[in-house]
Formats: C-alpha cells, sequence, structure tokens
C-alpha cells in the first residue's frame, strides 16, 4: 500500500511558510528577524524547515545546527559547534578566520579545536565568544542573506540558550540575517528553563513565534494521498486519523503498518519501532546500538562502538537510510524523529543497555578527539553514568566539569560537580582518582553554583563544606569557604554573612596576603550599619593597601570603591566621582571586570541620590552594556537596570524605565534584584492610577522581601509602596495604621535619602485624613512625630534638600513662598511629577491668599506636567480642585467633578460612607432601583469596578473633604 515513506507532498503549512518567506524577505531588505517555530514531537517543525531551505530561500546561506540530548543533559554551544564545523568545511580555517572581527580567533576555539587553544577563562571569555559568534554571522550576511536554523531548542543547554538569546537580542537590526529557533512544546513543562527565554524573546519587537497545529481530516487525506499515489479509503482514513490525531509522523507510520496488512499498535512505541522492524536483523541491530549514542552521533564514534568495518557499517546503515529511519547529518547520522531513538533505547534489556553504554565509554576513552571539546568529556560522563560504573562515572564527571569550565558552561559545570558528589559515597577512593577531597568539591561546587545565579544551592553546597572542615586544622579552606558563603549570604539578603565574613577574617593565615586580602575587601564591602562605619572604612583602606602590595587589581579597585562610599557626601560629588575614576583604571589596569562593573554601580547610584539624574542614567545604561560585554548581563547587568530605571523614573520617562524593568526582568535576575525592578514598575503603576498592577507586582515584591533581610535602600522605598496602595484603595485607617508601625520599627534617622520621601509621603497622606475620621487623632500624633524626627535627618545634595523643602511646606507653613521653592527645587532636578504635585500645594495656598490668577497658572502647568505623564489620579485631582475652586481649565459638565449630577455625587457620599443601596433609598427618599441606576452610572463616570473603588476614588480626590 506505501509507496513513499514521506509524502512528496508539504500539506497544511501555508501560513508558517509564509511566515518564514516574510523573515526571508526582510532580511533580503536589510532588516533582521527572529521566527520561533514550536509543535509538538512529530507536528513537522524539521520538514517545514526543510520545505522553506530547500525550496524558498536558494538565494540565502543556510546554516544548520541542532541541539543535542544526551540523557536528561545538553551539550555545551552543540548547535553553534555544527554551524562552525559546516563553515570551517565550507569555507576552510582561515576562511573563517578572515569573517571574525580583529581577526583574532581564540574564542571560537571553545566550539571548535581547528582554531587553536581558547583564551582565558572568565566571564569576559563568555562575553568574547558570543561577540565573535554574532560578528561572524553579520560579516557572512553582507555577502548575501544569511539564514541559521537552530533545531530542538528544547534540548539546549543553558550555555546554548544564553549565547541564542545574545544572538537574537543583539543582532544588529540592519543585518541580512533571518534566525529560526525550533521547539517541541509538548517537552515545555512548567519549570522547563525554555519556557521563560520563549516568553522573554517574544516579546521583542523583531521576534515572531509560529507554532504548528496538527494537521485537519483533510490534510491528513491530503497527506496519505501523497504518500500512497492515492487516496485511501474511507474506512482507512477514519482509522488512522482517529490513532494518529492529525500527527504528520504518526500518519505516515500508520500508514506504512497498513501497508504490511498488521494490526495496529496499541501505543506509540510500537507504532514507532515498526518502521524499524521491517529492517535487515544487522541493521535493526545496528540502530539499537546507535540509539545509546543520542539523537545524532558522529560516524567515527559508531564506527568505533559497532566493531565494524567501513563496508559492514555502509551495508547495515543503509537499509536504515533507505527507509527514512536514519538521515546523514553531516560527519555522522540522525534519527529521523527523536521518539524513534527514544522507543529504541527504552526497548534495550537491561544487559544491553549497560553493554552499549560501556562500549560507548570505552570508545571515547581510546579517543575523546572523536568528538569535539567539551561534547567528548561530557558524553564519556553520561555513557559512565548509563553504565552504572559509579567510579568512571564520577571520575569522568569530575573532567567534564573542567571541560565546562572551560566553556564558560558554568550550568552544566555544576550538573557535573552535582554528579560528582552524588557518587562520592559509592566510589572509597574518591579523593585519590580526582586528586581532591570531598570538601573541595564541595568548595567548588558552592562557588561554581554562585555564578550559575543558584544561590540557595550555593549556600547549601558551603554549609555542608563548612560543617567537615575544622577550622583550627585548615584555617585557609575554612576562610575560603566562609567568605564564599558570606557574598552568597549577602546576595539572597540572609543574615549571618557578616559573621561569616568576620570569621574569614580572623582565620586568614598571615602567610596568606593574598586571600587576606580578598576576605578584607569583601567584609568592609558588606559594612553597612551605623555602628561598623569606622570597622568598613579600616578595613577597606588595609585591604586597598594588600591589594596593592602583592598586585591584586580587583582587591585593590574593590577597597577604592568601598572607601569612596564610605566617604560619600552628596554635596561634594565632584570628588566622589574622581575616585570612582581611579577605581575604574586600576581595575582596567588587569581587566578586572567585576571590579569595573561595581564602579559603574555604585557611581550611578551615588549620582542619582546627588540628583543627577540624567549622569546617573547614562552611567548605568553605559554600565549595562559592559555587562553584557562581560557575559554577566543578568547579575551585574539587571542590578544596573535597576540604577538605570530609577532616574528614568526620577526624570518622568516612565515608558522608558518600564522598557528597561522588563528588558531586566526577561532575564530571570536573582530574586532580590527582580523586588528591586518591580518597586519602579509598582511607583509608575501608582501614579498612572493602575492599581490592581500595582498590587500585583508589590504582591510578587513583597513575596522576596519577606524571605530575607535587606538594606535600607530596598525597604524603605517598599514600606512606602505599601501605604501609598492603602491610600489610593480608600483604606485611609490601614494606612495611618502602616505608618505608625513603619515609625515604631525602622530607625528612619540612619538612611536620610530613603527617609526623606517616606516623611514627605506620610505628610501628605495626613494631610488627607478628613477631621472626621476616626483615624485622624492618630495621624495628628503621627504628624507630630514626623515633625519632631525632620530635623534629626541630615540633608544632603540637591535631592534631599527638595525633600525638606516640600515636608516644610506641607507641614509647618502652607505658605506659597515655602510651596513656591518646593516647586523650584523640583523643577531644577528635572523632576515632573513631584513638581506638579508640589504645584497643586502652590495653587491651593495661592487660592487661600487670594490669587486666583497665581492658582489658575500653577494649576495649568501641573496639569501639562501630568497630562505628559498619563498620571490619571493627579490629572482627576487637578479637575476636581478646578472645578470647586472654579478656575479656568477643567472640563464642564454642569459644575460638577468628574461629570457627576448633583444626584450621583450624593448618592457617592453616601456609598463611601459605606452604606447599602437600601439604606441610601432610605436617606435620600428614593427607591432602591432609582439608586441602583445611580450607582452604575457613577461606576462607568469614574471608570471603576466596585463601590469600593468608587469610595477610594473619592477619598482620594477629596471629593467630600
Amino acid at each position: 500500500m506505501s509507496i513513499h515513506a514521506v509524502s512528496p507532498l508539504f500539506v497544511g503549512r501555508a501560513r508558517e511558510l509564509a511566515a518564514l518567506g516574510d523573515g526571508l524577505v526582510k532580511a533580503r531588505a536589510g532588516a533582521s528577524s527572529t521566527l520561533l517555530v514550536g509543535g509538538e514531537a512529530g507536528v513537522g517543525k524539521t520538514r517545514l524547515i526543510k520545505e522553506f531551505t530547500g525550496h524558498r530561500a536558494e538565494d540565502a546561506q543556510v546554516l544548520v545546527g541542532g541541539c543535542l540530548e544526551l540523557g536528561t543533559e545538553g551539550l555545551p554551544f552543540a548547535p553553534f559547534t555544527a554551524v562552525l564545523r559546516g563553515l570551517v568545511r565550507r569555507l576552510g580555517r582561515d576562511g573563517v578566520a578572515a569573517l571574525v572581527p580583529g581577526g583574532n580567533t581564540r574564542g571560537l576555539a571553545r566550539l571548535s579545536p581547528e582554531f587553536g587553544e581558547p583564551d582565558k577563562d572568565g566571564a569576559e571569555a563568555r562575553a568574547r565568544l558570543f561577540e565573535q559568534v554574532l560578528g561572524l554571522l553579520e560579516r557572512l550576511a553582507e555577502e548575501r542573506p544569511v539564514v541559521l536554523v537552530i533545531e530542538d531548542a528544547h534540548w539546549a543547554d543553558r550555555s546554548t540558550r544564553d549565547l541564542l538569546s545574545f544572538l537574537i537580542r543583539y543582532q544588529r537590526t540592519a543585518a541580512r540575517l533571518l534566525l529560526v529557533v525550533t521547539y517541541r512544546t509538548d517537552e515545555l513543562h512548567r519549570t522547563h528553563p525554555l519556557r521563560p527565554l520563549l516568553a522573554e524573546l517574544g516579546r521583542v519587537e523583531w521576534v515572531t513565534r509560529v507554532e504548528l497545529r496538527r494537521l485537519t481530516r483533510r490534510e491528513a487525506v491530503a497527506l496519505a494521498a501523497g504518500i500512497l499515489e492515492r487516496e485511501p479509503s474511507p474506512a482507512d482514513m477514519d482509522r488512522i486519523y482517529s490513532r494518529s490525531e492529525g500527527n504528520p509522523l504518526f500518519v505516515e507510520a500508520l500508514l506504512s503498518e497498513a501497508g504490511a496488512h498488521e494490526s495496529l499498535p496499541e501505543s506509540l512505541r510500537d507504532l514507532l519501532l515498526a518502521g524499524v522492524e521491517r529492517l535487515p536483523d544487522e541493521t535493526q541491530e545496528l540502530l539499537r546500538v546507535a540509539s545509546a549514542g543520542g539523537q545524532r552521533i558522529e560516524h567515527d564514534l559508531l564506527t568505533a562502538v559497532a566493531g565494524l568495518g567501513e563496508h559492514e557499517l555502509s551495508r547495515a546503515l543503509r537499509p536504515a537510510v533507505a527507509g527514512n529511519v536514519l538521515v546523514v547529518d553531516g560527519e555522522g547520522y540522525g534519527f529521523r524523529h527523536a521518539l524513534i531513538r527514544e522507543s529504541l533505547h527504552d526497548d534495550l534489556l537491561p544487559g544491553e543497555h549497560v553493554r552499549l553504554h560501556t562500549r560507548y565509554a570505552e570508545a571515547l576513552e581510546r579517543d575523546l578527539s572523536i568528538l569535539p571539546a567539551p561534547r567528548g568529556a561530557i558524553e564519556l560522563a553520561h555513557h559512565w553514568h548509563s553504565a552504572h560504573d559509579s567510579t568512571w562515572a564520577l571520575v569522568s564527571a569530575w573532567h567534564a566539569a573542567a571541560a565546562a569550565r572551560k566553556s564558560t558552561a558554568y550550568d552544566e559545570q555544576l550538573r557535573m560537580l552535582s554528579r560528582v558528589l552524588e557518587l562520592w559515597d559509592q566510589v572509597p577512593d574518591a579523593a585519590e582518582r580526582i586528586g581532591h577531597d570531598r570538601i573541595d568539591v564541595l568548595k567548588q561546587t558552592a562557588t561554581v553554583a554562585h555564578l550559575a545565579g543558584e544561590y540557595e544551592r550555593a549556600i547549601a553546597m558551603a554549609s555542608a563544606a563548612l560543617a567537615d572542615l575544622d577550622h583550627d586544622a585548615d584555617p585557609i579552606r575554612s576562610a575560603m569557604v566562609l567568605r564564599q558563603r558570606g557574598l552568597t549570604r549577602y546576595d539572597l539578603g540572609r543574615d549571618g554573612y557578616r559573621d561569616d565574613l568576620r570569621l574569614a577574617a580572623a582565620l586568614v593565615p598571615a602567610d596568606q596576603p593574598r586571600l587576606r586580602g580578598q576576605v578584607l575587601e569583601s567584609l568592609s564591602r558588606m559594612l553597612h550599619r551605623p555602628q561598623d562605619w569606622q570597622e568598613k572604612i579600616d578595613t577597606a583602606r588595609l585591604a586597598m593597601e594588600i591589594g596593592h602590595e602583592v598586585g591584586d587589581a580587583n582587591v585593590e579597585a574593590h577597597a577604592l570603591i568601598n572607601l569612596t562610599w564610605a566617604h560619600s557626601c552628596y554635596g561634594d560629588m565632584e570628588a566622589r566621582l574622581a575616585d570612582y575614576a581611579k577605581a575604574r583604571r586600576i581595575a582596567a589596569r588587569d581587566d578586572a571586570y567585576n571590579a569595573v562593573m561595581r564602579c559603574a554601580i555604585s557611581e550611578s547610584d551615588a549620582l542619582e541620590g546627588a540628583g543627577w539624574h540624567e549622569r546617573a542614567a547614562q552611567v548605568a545604561r553605559d554600565g549595562v552594556e559592559e555587562a553584557v560585554q562581560y557575559g554577566l548581563a543578568r547579575t551585574s547587568g539587571t542590578f544596573l537596570a535597576i540604577n538605570l530605571a530609577e532616574p528614568l523614573v526620577s526624570l518622568g520617562r516612565w515608558d522608558e524605565a518600564l522598557q528597561v524593568v522588563e528588558h531586566a526582568l526577561d532575564l530571570a535576575p536573582p530574586a532580590p534584584y527582580r523586588a528591586s525592578l518591580q518597586g519602579f514598575a509598582t511607583d509608575i503603576a501608582l501614579a498612572r492610577g493602575q492599581f490592581d498592577r500595582a498590587e500585583a507586582s508589590l504582591e510578587s515584591s513583597r513575596s522576596v522581601l519577606s524571605r530575607g533581610t535587606f538594606r535600607d535602600q530596598t525597604v524603605l522605598p517598599h514600606l512606602c509602596r505599601e501605604v501609598r496602595l492603602l491610600w489610593v484603595r480608600g483604606q485611609l485607617e490601614e494606612a495611618v495604621r502602616a505608618v505608625g508601625r513603619v515609625l515604631e520599627e525602622q530607625d528612619l534617622v540612619i538612611s536620610p535619602r530613603y527617609s526623606w520621601p517616606l516623611l514627605m509621603t506620610f505628610a501628605q497622606l495626613f494631610g488627607a485624613v478628613p477631621p472626621s475620621s476616626p483615624s485622624a487623632p492618630l495621624a495628628a500624633s503621627l504628624l507630630t512625630r514626623l515633625r519632631e524626627l525632620a530635623p534629626e535627618l541630615a540633608v544632603e545634595g540637591d535631592l534631599q534638600q527638595a525633600h525638606q523643602l516640600t515636608f516644610r511646606a506641607l507641614t509647618d507653613a502652607d505658605h506659597v513662598k515655602d510651596w513656591d521653592r518646593a516647586v523650584g527645587a523640583w523643577a531644577a532636578l528635572r523632576q515632573p511629577y513631584t513638581e506638579a504635585k508640589c504645584l497643586v500645594g502652590a495653587a491651593q495656598a495661592a487660592l487661600s491668599s487670594g490669587d486666583r490668577q497665581g492658582a489658575a497658572a500653577r494649576l495649568g502647568r501641573a496639569r501639562e506636567l501630568a497630562g505628559g505623564l498619563g498620571a490619571t489620579p493627579l490629572l482627576e485631582q487637578l479637575d476636581v480642585f478646578a472645578r470647586r475652586a472654579r478656575l479656568g481649565g477643567a472640563s464642564e459638565d454642569d459644575g460638577q467633578p468628574l461629570g457627576l449630577t448633583a444626584r450621583e455625587l450624593e448618592v457617592l457620599r453616601e456609598v463611601t460612607n459605606g452604606r447599602s443601596n437600601r439604606e441610601i433609598a432610605e436617606e435620600l427618599f428614593i427607591s432602591v432601583k432609582t439608586v441602583s441606576v445611580h450607582v452604575s452610572n457613577i461606576l462607568s463616570k469614574l471608570t471603576v469596578a466596585t463601590r469600593g473603588e468608587a469610595a477610594a476614588t473619592a477619598h482620594r480626590l477629596g471629593l467630600f473633604d
């Protein structure tokens, strides 16, 4: 019955082909783009790509690389290694080298040995590799359009995902480059690491997501007709479509089975193995051997494991290729579908499973160069592990970890080190075999886990090492592990980091000056409490001296940054900036990228604290770009995104700030960084009246901050947001009580930079509390405490002075001149939102003094600023004020606020007092039905959904004060 194993007709994919074609058209026109093509196993992703590249992209250079599945692990950079090797075959090594910007190919040596020895390890090496791959693709695209296809991204390791994300995000939009990424949607379980990356990339402007659906019955019939060269009977088609559910691969396999007049299999495994079972015995045996090698297997490795000569191997392979079970893939072979390989491998008997993986391991032990590094080492570890040989599984995992480190594949290195630890107790002489004891492995695992962003795991590994260490007998390693745990605890906001670092400093012997300098610098960096300030300065100076003496630029630069920060004064910024410039020069001397990043972080933060918003934003933006170059986008880069978002919010560039926040969140930063980023999104949502969004962001931040102990720069802004959200929701009593808790629990004198905004917000809240409110007495008492607290707060720099002026205008004088001083201060700082809010106070003060013209002018300027920001609640407040004062500029609707009629205002007043429709009807002598109509109109005019939100709006605008 079956004529063709695969249908010569390509059916049901017109839309997807059109999307790929559109991407290529853009590439031809000089605009790069990316398509993410998803679909379940067997739905036709590979066939779609082959159809496109074979018939629609004749004028383009097509580069194809696939991610490799190896047990539960992927191989670092596997698709890019395949692409690079293909280019070397086509252009030669020198031809490829000529295309690399700068001509230095040592970064590419991490992907292919043809380019010599890799350059030195570290984050900068990883960044250099990423830049060289992107530069190579862009240079290729200068000749003619390039189509880069990365297949099976669901198997991508973390390093591959990072490089793929980098290429998509940072490709030049003018490059003639089309990236196509395929992945299995049915593999993406809830915690699959590809899910957040797809979500992140889907928000990039030039990225399009395409998902292949199953075939309709009509399309399945057309597919079957192409295979059979005739249309199958309705009965056969009903049976095939019912079993296949429109999956093209299963349709093909079922048609083949029907041709043999065999009963249909009851499971997918039987279905997938049916095509194999029709092959000669020697071919089936070879396929079982190949199944243990993974989805794709190199010819030389298969030859070595199979134990066949070239002639015998070719004779056994040919039926598998002809039967479309195997396909030729470069210098090796791949199964037509991964499920076929999985089914074959799962069908192996236990003894066969062990023997085959042992043969693969032994072949790789004899000649590891059969596979490119680090793939050979990682596959060797996989095969020994699958062969259940604990000893060699441990040894090979240790070597594979070193190979992964060389490729800056920290996630894979962590997985290999974790395997070493899992197997440790099963190998009595493990320490002798790898030359390191268990403590060394734990110490290294803790460090790598920190690099990989697995902070909790890093702490657990360090704690396990410390449990086995004797501080007196082994002070050096104890100090190293304590330092690592202290740094990680600090990053997670966990208590105990100061104790760890102090103990580490006490343990370092005098004959270890380099380690002593590292520990002392780390300790000085983490000392922030007032009682620790002198210790911070003394420790930083000592660390700086040691760093200079031993030639450790990283320690010297970090220590200088610590000193600069300890002496920071927002009123003397030029001196501080000179110190940061000096620290950057020291760090650059030895390419101490960590210190370079820290300098950008500290300098941008200091500039923002001084109110130099534009310069702060520029330093932070430059730092974000540097972080990408160093391969630190997820850590230092997202921290700098915090420092970029903050001045953008201050400057009123809110949409730009949100873009920065969203981009940084897409990189899955550590939880504390995520909370800070979401905090700025909350600020903007509150100012724009998007209260549900603000509440969601605040809840997310709250869940992070509840799990640790954080500094004032994180805690105080969060508490301010909590109070503001209660206020705008109309929960005035709860907001006032929340302020009381803040004043009771927080020492606001310590951090004036973050305390002044709280005082200003709290004073504004108390001014909004009606005298008749039950919370009025508490608000008055707390306002008195604020007045007593304010003189204790230091005032450094223009930003803190602006806060102080505003607080005085709110609490002491309320004269026009006081408000105008505050307005002028915010205008000079170019902070439009706070300027607009102070203009409201100035307008009210002017109106109280009888200056209606001055009030109207200030109101008009405030409306102009608020409108540009999209600050809807402030605009509503301005509108109500203008109507009540009968000042020009507000839209009129029967002279009532927000377009409400007089009766609707009466009803809203009662709603605000918490009365039901029946109670309102009795109070106003109208029917319950009429009240219901009025309430519906009120909700519509206020654009709110509930009575509670209507009451909150009335409270916020002070309609009934």
